[in-house]
């Protein structure tokens, strides 16, 4: 007898599970307990699902460079096109200066503890 006990199936611990629930709930909780529960598992698919959109959005964003970059002046020349700096008529120490300041600039407004950002 307690082999059999042992060896009960996952459908049947289903079928266990929801009679225990009649007797303690009864039989006019179960509907109302079920609406809470649904709403509770619709609340959590949403609010996962507006997690996994932000996630992919942000994965998404100033990520347009086409191909690995070829030298140092190509580097700098995609980072400052990504930041919004025009890099014609201007030099490598020039680039990093300008692209250093508008970074150090963006750290300072999202984050003031995080100042000391190097460019290597």
């Amino acid at each position: 007898m307690l082999d059999y006990w042992l060896n009960i199936m996952g459908s049947e611990w289903i079928i266990i599970i929801f009679v225990a629930l009649i007797v303690l709930l009864g039989t006019n909780r179960l509907p109302e307990v079920t609406k809470k529960l649904g709403k509770v598992v619709g609340e959590y698919s949403k609010a996962k699902n507006d997690i996994q959109k932000q996630f992919k959005d942000f994965s998404n964003s100033n990520l347009n460079v086409l191909g690995p970059v070829q030298n140092e002046r190509e580097k700098l020349d995609t980072i400052a096109k990504t930041i919004g700096i025009d890099s014609t008529n201007k030099s490598d120490e020039e680039l990093r200066e300008l692209i250093s300041e508008k970074i150090g600039k963006q750290n300072h407004e999202t984050s003031p503890k995080n100042n000391s950002k190097s460019l290597n």
